[in-house]
């Protein structure tokens, strides 16, 4: 009786307030978003939420301030305009905006549905300081082009994370959804979609693609893998590019092997025209999927071998931190996150597996991985080597962390190579950090979270007691790790060696720099190794050319003297005159053979037949 008494007094409450919908509170009701991209605004797209019935006076909405993976402040509420709260007759409710990301609506129990108007933030990358990283952004481009992070276009009502959502998306009909949402309108109709999400969290870890039809198909042991193409002026089409995503996917599944959580996987590729337009190159993760951001200038062989190294990072984060994650990812806190110290795993390990598997599966050489691996090591020197990385990941949001973000790619790779070569030395090669991730997902997986103070202790005590000296000196710690202990144990060293370079650039690599603020004018660059013809002839960082040989250099001018240096004769007599702190210098010495210094990871010279033995099924596996 008591409950029958509850129902029938809220039922009169919610008809006192007018309500002419089905009474159904918002804890136990779908909650019902549409999306308009066929009527956009001044490139802005109407959306409108529809929650089931509150009992609260204030109701709070929100669009998130972070979005997993990202790991960085980007405030998409920014992007958010005209927010209305309606009542069930269709009137303004009171709303005031307490911060970029959220609004604060009064009279809640007569609240029937907001709605916004969202701006797309790819158009203004160019004009903000802290752009928001393409891939985690959002496109509106009328009738040509939606790019669809849907964290960017809907919010969530306090408390209403782990409730339903149905989106309906009226679309141009000539523009097709790529997504792994899963669509629930049995009885198509053309330019609508509906698409169900079982929370919140799982529509903004489903990002779509509106975009004219070009998909690309292919089975990678029993995974169906769509990559979706969006060209701007078509120079590149999702069949050119299959093959190639096809054999990188297929040695990504060779080297997981029985690693499988998903039977669908979608690639959002969107090539940008730069002008006006994404300039964050990169992807992001998603459980199922992952948006992809490219320059359409790149030619295929560049933007191929692009695609290779940024999908299968993105790939292989179905391992981590989609599978094996902590409490803080599983109810992550979209406007006031709480983050996890294992940053050395979600990202690092990913990186290093992104390289190891190449070098596995045959598509790079000893040398390339080798060059890769110094890269990071050269790469990880930018960064303060003394933090702890388990500090750096908690508080990665905050200063100074954030600005030690990157090393997370470079240092995070190291630590898992260090951490891969110790579990193969104690373990006589049958275990590797491939083996441990594959072992914590079978505890774990999607559904279930670690502790995050707990999964340190439970590695070791899943290994050897060494791992926990590695863990507590070189990444709950400060202790810089020293690479030749772990490098030795495979035969190999770090040494310097002297490569033939041309004169002014060593492969893509060039030794000189345009100053576009100084009327374009030509400068050695700093903090690089120049080579031995730059060396012997005294040019210095910074130096600012005025001629060579009688030539004033411009930028112009300075191309064609590059294609005549690669036929230079040795005793050839150059004359450069530079700008150097303000005082005219003159510099003349012989062309000579130009070599440069290069580090390099190279096998030592006594390698013994169990270093050579651990290196072989440390980099084939």
């Amino acid at each position: 009786m008591k409950k029958i008494g509850f129902f029938i007094a809220l039922s009169i409450l919610m008809q006192a307030c007018g309500s002419s919908k089905s009474l159904v509170t918002a804890d136990k009701s779908i909650i019902k978003v549409k999306l308009d991209l066929v009527t956009v605004l001044e490139d802005k797209v109407l959306v409108e939420v529809d929650p089931g019935a509150f009992s609260a006076n204030e109701v709070l909405f929100f669009i998130p301030k972070t979005v997993p993976g990202t790991y960085s402040t980007d405030n998409y509420g920014k992007y958010i305009e005209n927010f209305k709260a309606f009542d069930y007759k269709g009137a303004e409710l009171s709303v005031s905006k307490k911060d970029d990301n959220t609004w604060v609506i009064t009279n809640g129990a007569s609240l029937d549905k907001v709605s916004y108007y969202v701006n797309d933030t790819y158009d203004s990358e160019s004009e903000v300081e802290s752009a928001v990283f393409s891939p985690s952004g959002t496109n509106i481009l009328k009738d040509r082009n939606f790019m669809l992070n849907l964290h960017g276009f809907v919010g969530y009502f306090k408390g209403l994370t782990e409730v339903p959502y149905e989106l309906s998306i009226l679309h141009p009909a000539n523009l097709k959804a790529t997504t792994s949402l899963k669509e629930t309108n049995s009885k198509k109709v053309a330019g609508l979609d509906v698409f169900y999400a079982s929370r919140y969290f799982e529509v903004t870890d489903n990002p779509i693609l509106y975009a004219k039809a070009d998909v690309a198909s292919f089975e990678v042991n029993g995974i169906t893998v769509n990559l979706s193409v969006y060209s701007p002026n078509g120079l590149y089409k999702a069949s050119a590019l299959k093959d190639r995503m096809f054999k990188m996917m297929s040695a990504q599944k060779t080297f997981l092997g029985d690693v499988n959580s998903t039977k669908e996987y979608n690639i959002l590729l969107y090539l940008s025209e730069l002008e006006n337009d994404a300039s964050g190159f990169g992807a992001l993760e998603h459980h199922t999927s992952t948006v992809v951001v490219l320059p359409e200038q790149m030619d295929q062989v560049r933007l191929e071998q692009a695609l290779v190294d940024v999908v299968s990072h993105e790939f292989f984060h179905i391992v981590t931190p989609l599978s094996v994650h902590s409490e803080e990812i599983q109810y992550f806190d979209f406007n006031d996150p709480k983050m996890s110290k294992h940053l050395w795993m979600y990202e690092g390990t990913t990186e290093y597996f992104a390289n190891l598997f190449q070098i596995q599966q045959g598509l790079i050489s000893e040398e390339e991985f080798y060059e890769r691996i110094m890269g990071k090591m050269l790469n990880a020197k930018r960064y303060d080597d003394t933090m702890s990385f388990t500090v750096m990941s908690e508080n990665i949001l905050d200063d100074p962390y954030k600005d030690n973000y990157g090393n997370v790619y470079e240092k995070g790779t190291l630590i898992n190579m260090a951490l891969d070569i110790t579990l193969r030395d104690l373990s006589e090669g049958e275990k590797s950090v491939l083996w441990l991730l594959k072992e914590l997902s079978k505890k774990y997986g999607d559904a279930i979270p670690f502790k995050d103070d707990a999964l340190i202790g439970e590695i070791v005590s899943m290994t050897y007691p060494e791992i926990a000296d590695f863990f507590a000196a070189n990444v709950v710690g400060t202790t810089p790790i020293d690479y030749n202990d772990y490098l030795s144990k495979v035969g190999l060293e770090l040494g310097t060696v002297e490569e033939q370079s041309g004169y002014f650039l060593k492969g893509d690599v060039p030794f000189i720099d345009v100053d576009q603020a100084n009327n374009n004018a030509v400068f050695v660059r700093e903090n690089i190794e120049l080579n031995s013809f730059f060396v012997a002839i005294g040019l210095k960082g910074g130096d600012v050319f005025k001629s060579i040989d009688g030539t004033e250099i411009t930028l112009e001018s300075l191309r064609p003297i590059i294609g005549q240096s690669f036929g230079w004769p040795t005793d050839k007599l150059v004359t450069i005159v530079v700008m150097r702190n303000g005082e005219e210098l003159t510099l003349t010495g012989k062309a000579g053979i130009p070599v440069v210094k290069v580090d390099k990871i190279k096998s030592k010279d006594n390698v013994t037949d169990a270093q050579l033995q651990l290196r072989q099924v440390w980099m084939k596996g």
